[in-house]
């Protein structure tokens, strides 16, 4: 089968008001090499999981929708998007329409250019609510200490992936994705591009703050031993104030005869080593949890449908109608 220059994938969470818009737009592009289109329906509430079937029923370049049996996040969603598949480059971008079709073709096209991987669409400027571009911000520098990527990096949605990448990031078959982290470690020919970002066409974020911390946690815990070398050195930084403490103490009793102040500096102490010795348990906890949901084979995703469009690439036969495939 003739594989395409280009897919792009895209998960739909309750997109049911921009998905039609984007697909349309996406369709008219003129992708050298041909291109087709994977949507990911990711347990929406609304009517998107219709819309998409009408989108792949009428479509007119090669389309498939895969349609997930509940809500699994936007990183497990891109993962079963990447499964399927099949071009030589692979686009992800949200169903939002912030990110404008007609860059899909830029970022191609420096793709073909170079020998990057991985090209990270880096936007002029953001529209987002402010405490989402905090958050950003927040994980963008977090990824800096715990990921093996360039310094100043940013790490967006909108990304254009290699095929080569794309087969070893899929390879991953744990419940807890972060398809950034899967490429990072994957190659080290990563670039960027500046491109234009727009306001929200419709409605807001279906990004709340739960949602970003789950999403940091992955990329923190799953992707580095970081949060246990700080809990070391942490303990090792307590204990030399300890040390220090307990030195003072003694030093004001010998020579100065004077009892040190007792009750207000002992609570504080015990609040403070109580704190820093249950976070330190939460992370382990977490570490923990996260193992044995793996080793309990936790689904990443749970395709329930497979639907393929009828259009076809040059040098293929037509279907005679759209493909339903039960997964």
């Amino acid at each position: 089968m003739t594989a395409p220059a280009l897919s792009i994938v895209i998960p739909v969470y309750n997109g049911a008001q921009t998905i039609g818009a984007l697909v349309a737009a996406l369709q008219a592009l003129a992708v050298p090499g041909s291109h087709e289109i994977v949507l990911v329906n990711d347990g929406s509430s609304d009517d998107s999981l219709e819309v998409c079937r009408r989108l792949v029923g009428n479509a007119r370049v090669p389309m498939t929708l895969v349609d997930l049996a509940r809500n699994f996040g936007e990183h497990n969603a891109v993962m079963a998007g990447l499964r399927e598949a099949r071009g030589a480059h692979v686009i992800t971008m949200d169903d939002d329409l912030q990110n404008p079709p007609a860059e899909v073709l830029r970022l191609l096209e420096h793709a073909q250019r170079s020998s990057a991987d991985v090209i990270y669409a880096r936007p002029l400027e953001k529209h987002h609510a402010g405490w989402r571009k905090l958050g950003s911000r927040f994980a963008n520098r977090v990824a800096d200490l715990v990921l093996d990527k360039p310094h100043g990096l940013y790490l967006s949605s909108f990304r254009c992936i290699s095929a080569f990448a794309v087969q070893q990031a899929i390879a991953y078959e744990g419940p807890f994705p972060y398809v950034d982290g899967l490429l990072l470690q994957t190659t080290q020919r990563v670039d960027s591009l500046a491109v234009e970002h727009l306001p929200r066409a419709h409605g807001s974020s279906n990004y709340t703050l739960r949602r970003l911390v789950r999403l940091w946690l992955n990329m923190f815990v799953n992707f580095s031993v970081m949060p246990l070398r700080l809990s070391t050195f942490t303990g090792i930084g307590l204990s030399i104030l300890g040390l220090a403490g307990a030195a003072w103490a003694a030093a004001s009793a010998l020579f100065f005869e004077r009892t040190p102040p007792g009750w207000a500096s002992l609570t504080v102490a015990v609040m403070l080593l109580s704190g820093v010795q249950l976070l330190i348990l939460g992370l382990l906890g977490e570490y923990l949890g996260r193992l044995y949901l793996t080793v309990n084979r936790r689904p990443q995703t749970v395709v329930r449908t497979v639907m393929h469009s009828e259009a076809a690439l040059p040098g293929q036969r037509r279907n005679a109608g759209s493909a339903i495939r039960q997964v």
